[in-house]
């Protein structure tokens, strides 16, 4: 398989799958050329007021497409047992929470499943979406 590679956050090199066949590694002048990030922004905490959504109304919200890029986490850290589990994604609901609030896109519930998404090389997600205003 081709390895691509992504720089760190510590501006190091880091091997993956490349698709060109050429060194696991890239130059400096590569690194601008790389796809986007997987999120808009790394969050910490809800910035937005506490809306009360219970699990049950959440259910009640029609899932629909929201891009990988436009969302904010509200988690800096995810358990990697949560996410390497094969059974993750079989409790609770199927969908991420986002919840829309001036303009951003939070990811409040569903970080685990995001990230799969993203290491699957899919850029959106279905989530239940909830406006506030």
């Amino acid at each position: 398989m081709p390895v691509v590679t992504a720089p760190s956050h510590r501006g190091q090199e880091v091997a993956g799958l490349r698709s060109d066949g050429g060194s696991p590694f890239i130059s400096p002048d590569e690194v601008y050329k790389l796809p986007g990030v997987i999120f808009k922004r790394v969050g910490d905490g809800r910035p937005y007021p506490d809306h009360g959504t219970t699990l049950s109304m959440w259910a009640e919200l029609a899932p629909r497409p929201v891009r990988l890029d436009e969302l904010v986490t509200v988690k800096r850290t995810l358990d990697l047992e949560t996410l390497l589990a094969t059974d993750s994604t079989f409790f609770g609901d199927l969908f991420p929470h986002v919840v829309e609030w001036k303009g951003e896109y939070y990811l409040e519930d569903g970080l685990h499943r995001a990230l799969r998404a993203a290491l699957q090389q899919r850029p959106v997600i279905h989530a239940r979406v909830l406006l506030l205003d």
